[in-house]
């Protein structure tokens, strides 16, 4: 029985550690069928190679992927294994065929509700959540099983302890071992995103003050030449053409001036609202030309430390970002909606755009990364950047032709 649980308990390890040797940085889609494939895998073995006790009876561990499977997946990621797993089983066949249909039905309709609120839920009480939830239903299981039986023997009951305490045990360190491997791919993709700001910031200081000398004074020639009476129309259009390109390049150059300047020298402490309060005012124009209505609402006061120039343009580039990603649906409403909580500030500014993908999300904030034609991803940098250094946080959450909601949590400060 010992070497049969340990050889149970490698399954289950099974999907951990080919994710974490193989496939830790593919895409979001890939990871959802690769988890989904291993699984499967995971319950057919358990099914195949079962728990035998001491004292006459077996049972297995197929219940711990498919309780995973719900909790972390949803719907969408457990009907594959509800499907395999009835078909596997009718396939094995034996007594308690359709108990274990009705059971994993009931299963595969219940579990998955709870997912949401699962995902919520921080390391410990995930933990707990999932050892109920697997305890629940095993006490259930073995009410069904239970019918088959006239007197429930000593055996049984034998079973039964087993079982629960089996089902419990591994499902809890299952979801220790994925929420730590969660939690290291978090950290490390946070560490990775510093070292890009921190590269970005180390260019623009040595680079962009080079660059814009030489074009402030091609510009100021153009310019003259522009004025002149001697070149020819079609000259003239050249010469336009030339004033609108470096007026992009300094755009880009004013871009990384902002991730030179040490924003820890220019700490104040005020009330964001009247920043968001300024933005809101700047791009009024801006959003009606583009036919967008931007919403705004306060529910006390936002006192925290910043630097001011750089938190501006922070803001500016979320909203403005915003009304361009309505332009294509043809207006819509922005909102954005301010709070304080206990020890933080909560920044939401919602759109009704043209939306993203879980890719371009994941994207954001990446140097030369854009959603937009003629972006450089240098805007959204500049906000990572800053929302970084105010110790920070912030979550991206869009659907593709529905909108895009930026959540900002920033520290709140006492004076």
């Amino acid at each position: 029985m010992f070497e049969t649980l340990l050889l149970n308990f490698l399954f289950l390890l099974l999907p951990v550690m080919v994710y974490l040797i193989f496939f830790e940085h593919k895409s979001y889609y890939s990871n959802r069928w690769i988890f989904i494939i291993l699984s499967s895998l995971t319950m057919i073995l358990c099914l195949s190679i079962p728990i035998r006790l001491n004292v006459g009876f077996i049972f297995d561990l197929r219940y711990i992927p498919f309780i995973i499977a719900a909790l972390y997946g949803g719907y969408k990621n457990l009907f594959p294994l509800y499907i395999l797993l009835n078909i596997y089983r009718f396939y094995i066949g034996g007594e308690g065929e359709l108990n274990s249909f009705l059971f994993s039905t009931g299963a595969f309709l219940l579990i998955p509700l709870l997912s949401n609120l699962f995902l919520h839920f921080d390391l410990k009480r995930r933990v707990m959540t999932s050892a109920a939830i697997s305890f629940v239903f095993m006490v259930i299981y073995l009410s069904l099983l239970s019918t088959y039986f006239e007197v429930l023997t000593k055996e049984f009951w034998i079973l039964a302890f087993h079982a629960l305490a089996t089902h419990v045990v591994m499902i809890a360190i299952i979801t220790v071992l994925i929420e730590r491997v969660i939690a290291n791919h978090k950290n490390r993709e946070r560490y990775l995103h510093s070292e890009r700001l921190n590269i970005v910031s180390e260019l623009s200081a040595s680079v962009s003050h080079e660059i814009r000398n030489p074009l402030t004074v091609t510009s100021g020639f153009l310019q003259l030449l522009s004025d002149s009476k001697t070149i020819t129309p079609e000259e003239k259009k050249y010469v336009e053409l030339s004033l609108q390109e470096l007026k992009r390049a300094e755009k880009i150059v004013s871009d990384y001036l902002s991730f030179a300047k040490p924003q820890s020298e220019n700490m104040i402490y005020s009330d964001l609202s009247g920043e968001i309060e300024y933005t809101k005012n700047l791009l009024l124009p801006y959003a009606r030309m583009h036919q967008v209505d931007i919403q705004l609402n306060f529910s006390n006061t936002l006192c925290t430390r910043y630097d001011h120039n750089q938190m501006q343009q922070c803001l500016i580039n979320l909203v403005k970002n915003g009304i361009e990603s309505m332009q294509e649906t043809d207006g819509g409403i922005l909102t954005i909606t301010a709070s304080e909580k206990p020890k933080k500030i909560l920044l939401t500014i919602q759109d009704t755009g043209v939306g993203m993908t879980k890719e371009e999300i994941s994207r954001l904030g990446k140097p030369y990364y854009s959603t937009k034609e003629k972006g450089t991803g240098l805007g959204m940098l500049m906000v990572y950047n800053t929302i970084d250094k105010v110790k920070g946080s912030i979550k991206v959450k869009s659907e593709k032709g529905k909108g895009t909601t930026f959540q900002i949590t920033i520290p709140a400060y006492s004076q």
